[in-house]
């Protein structure tokens, strides 16, 4: 059905774009008459404004995934019109010019190609603002792209497709996602016996309107679960995040009632919640730890990186983060301190002290890229330094570092693709085909469901 809407309104556009040109022709509209084309042009425009306003039916779950699969058809009309119109003007032209045409038609050409372009780049802009304003996927890398590759003729056309690829993809996607958790809404499948409480890595915080998690902690309310944030600071030594984490653990646990709380801790907040449960006596209070990425072992490429940088470069380096991270919420961030702790000495050193405590359950999750280009920015600047030093790598982490606990996960990148440090927590919000990050998440707190937690 949605092919036999498509060639209707790629003809209707077409018929709009090239109405001149038809109407002049010998052989084309033999049953309109004079009086009727006027008739059939206010058809045609009310038809194309129709089109544009309202290119797909109303089906889509949210009014975004709406606006971002119309803009998507939008772009798709205007690919085939764009093509098809191209045809017509080519044998227009050659009829007008190769055989002589009629009185006044280089004039009815140049209105005609002045209605051509004004149609299609309508078409067009209505729905590139469309998927620009609406698109998770597109990012900003492909924003700039397309606006740099639009003025460069065929690569223009190729990037175009690209675009109608990635929206069309992300349309889709989100739609059978929202129909999947539509399906199992009234299970709650992530409704788990205690809270989750998240807690991020280091240099990031618990912004409102910057979630840390992306999208993984409004898909796991979808289902059910109830969703605290650690809010450490971030970045300070360990001892003292763990100290930020079991003061808001106790605060969780006095205001809800919930007895425990289940830990999932992404990269350094692993380190800090087990400090929490170990050195700050958070053990009753918490009922799992499941570390994400997170250097158990320490990275032996900052334990380099922090011997070769000069030490008025470290401190001038500190100084300026400190001071930012003060103007944003931080009361005391030590940037030092929290590098220094991601060390394989200080990692090694810390393990020695801080056991796993009997009554909680210890578990660990971790992913890996296989090339640099798989990160962004600066993780595929990092990934063959830490590849060099520490082996197999998230861009950020080693493998080995990150095993920790009675159970370890390894996510094994499908195809071509790695999922680097930041991709496990939905950092860039991308989809990475193979790898359903948010649905990795709802698995994981369906499991702590059905086992108890």
């Amino acid at each position: 059905m949605k092919y036999v809407r498509r060639a209707v309104y790629t003809l209707l556009l077409c018929l709009l774009a090239n109405y001149l040109a038809l109407i002049s022709l010998p052989l084309s509209w033999p049953a309109v008459s004079a009086a009727a084309a006027p008739l059939c042009w206010v058809a045609l425009l009310a038809a194309f404004i129709y089109i544009n306003l309202r290119p797909l039916p109303r089906t889509a779950p949210t009014r975004r995934i709406q606006r971002l699969a119309e803009g998507c058809e939008l772009l798709r009309l205007f690919a085939a019109g764009f093509a098809l119109t191209c045809c017509l003007q080519l044998a227009w032209l050659w009829w007008v010019f190769w055989t002589g045409g009629e009185d006044g038609v280089p004039f009815m050409v140049l209105l005609d190609l002045l209605l051509v372009v004004l149609s299609l780049c309508v078409l067009f802009w209505n729905g590139m603002i469309r998927v620009y304003l609406t698109s998770v996927q597109l990012g900003i890398k492909h924003r700039l792209l397309a606006a740099l590759c639009g003025w460069i003729p065929l690569v223009n056309l190729w990037y175009l497709a690209k675009i109608i690829r990635i929206t069309g993809d992300e349309a889709e996607f989100e739609t059978e996602k929202w129909e999947l958790d539509e399906t199992r809404t009234e299970s709650e499948i992530c409704k788990t016996k205690y809270p989750l409480l998240m807690v991020h890595g280091v240099f990031f915080r618990d912004f409102r309107y910057l979630n840390y998690w992306g999208r993984i902690p409004k898909e796991l309310i979808r289902n059910g679960a109830t969703v605290y944030y650690g809010q450490q600071q971030s970045a300070a030594a360990v001892e003292d995040s763990g100290r930020e984490l079991a003061e808001r653990i106790r605060q969780i646990v006095k205001e809800t009632g919930c007895e425990k709380v289940n830990i999932i801790a992404h990269s350094k907040g692993g380190l800090d919640s087990r400090a929490a449960i170990s050195h700050c006596s958070m053990a009753p209070y918490v009922a799992t730890l499941t570390t994400i990425n997170t250097p158990h072992r320490g990275c032996i490429f900052a334990e380099y990186l922090l011997g070769k940088v000069p030490e008025a470069v470290r401190q001038k380096i500190a100084a300026a983060y400190n001071a930012a991270l003060r103007q944003v919420g931080d009361p005391n961030p030590d940037f030092l301190a929290a590098v220094a702790d991601l060390t394989e000495s200080a990692c090694l050193a810390r393990n020695g002290v801080t056991p796993d405590i009997p009554g909680v359950v210890y578990e660990s999750v971790m992913s890996y890229c296989k090339k640099a280009r798989h990160g962004k920015f600066p993780l595929n600047m990092t990934y063959p330094i830490v590849r060099h030093f520490d082996g197999l790598n998230d861009g950020l982490v080693s493998v080995e570092s990150a095993k920790w606990g009675e159970r370890f996960t390894l996510l094994e990148p499908e195809g071509k693709r790695g999922i680097t440090h930041g991709d496990v927590v939905d950092l860039n919000r991308e989809n990475i085909k193979g790898f359903d990050v948010r649905e990795f998440y709802v698995k994981m707190a369906a499991d702590l469901k059905r086992r108890g937690f």
